[in-house]
């Protein structure tokens, strides 16, 4: 039975190399199901939203980290975040008509790829980079080659229904093991994997059939779910910071203040007493 929605680590310890294995099923239908997401751009999203989870492995620390792409073309807006916790929700945002064929930069055209770290507690860390390549797995291989100089290779894929992540990084020490051609070949063992293979394979499977020649060390899986932030309480505050003359101007307008989560679909509905209640009360913090 295929282990849905985990993220998984795994050591060369010999070799000093380390992996990460993710795949999303149920979790990733629940973080695209409110919007009716066109093939190409579910795809790319789910490619994004892998990348995203596997990048928080190397966090040590309470905080989110997020993929974000601002485009000039069909789809203006592209990101996923995940929580250290391996908790994500993403969003993409687009007009007209998507082809199903439509490549990275079809869909993006001229665009930037931002990769933010921003911790609980301490200094947020952006870094960016122009999205040159021909895929979102290129363009990210790309940022760790700038940001860490630490060779990485990346297997990104989905389709409607599941998507996966395979990353493979070198460890500051490979330099000082003997076995030079080590990383060339646990690259091209991962290449071997097809793209059936990869959104239906098993994480143990994966790996001890992929590195069966090689010692790997495989950490306990951990669960990924889709996690959403909004709330009535969140929704309330936004109004509130409109002022109250504004939010009473609007249902002069309007019956309601309606507030739709872009992220799970989640309606919120405001009346007239409601609003009056809100600025009744102290200010929300």
């Amino acid at each position: 039975m295929i282990n849905n929605d985990t993220f998984q680590r795994f050591l060369f310890e010999e070799l000093q190399i380390r992996g990460e294995w993710v795949r999303l099923g149920n979790s990733f239908q629940e973080a695209t199901h409110a919007l009716n997401y066109p093939l190409a751009i579910k795809s790319l999203l789910g490619q994004t939203i892998a990348a995203s989870i596997l990048l928080t492995g190397t966090l040590k620390f309470a905080g989110r980290l997020s993929i974000h792409a601002r485009g000039q073309g069909p789809v203006s807006l592209l990101m996923a975040e995940t929580t250290n916790r391996r908790h994500f929700r993403a969003l993409a945002k687009w007009e007209g008509d998507i082809q199903p064929d439509l490549d990275l930069k079809g869909l993006l055209g001229d665009a930037q790829l931002a990769i933010t770290i921003d911790p609980d507690k301490g200094a947020r860390y952006q870094g960016i980079v122009p999205m040159e390549k021909d895929n979102i797995t290129e363009c990210l291989e790309h940022y760790f080659e700038l940001s860490e100089q630490l060779d990485t290779h990346l297997l990104l894929g989905a389709n409607d229904h599941a998507c996966y992540g395979l990353l493979l990084q070198k460890l500051p020490d490979y330099r000082k093991i003997e076995d030079q051609d080590a990383w060339n070949r646990v690259v091209h063992l991962a290449k071997t994997m097809k793209h059936d293979e990869l959104l239906n394979a098993d994480n143990e499977t994966l790996v001890t059939r992929l590195f069966h020649q090689e010692q790997v060390i495989l950490y306990p899986s951990e669960p990924v779910a889709f996690e959403c932030t909004c709330s009535e309480e969140r929704s309330l505050s936004a109004i509130h910071s409109l002022g109250e003359e504004e939010a009473l101007g609007i249902l002069e307008q309007e019956a309601v203040i309606a507030m739709d989560c872009q992220f799970c679909g989640a309606a919120y509905r405001f009346s007239r007493s409601d609003i009056q209640k809100l600025f009744s009360l102290d200010p929300i913090q």
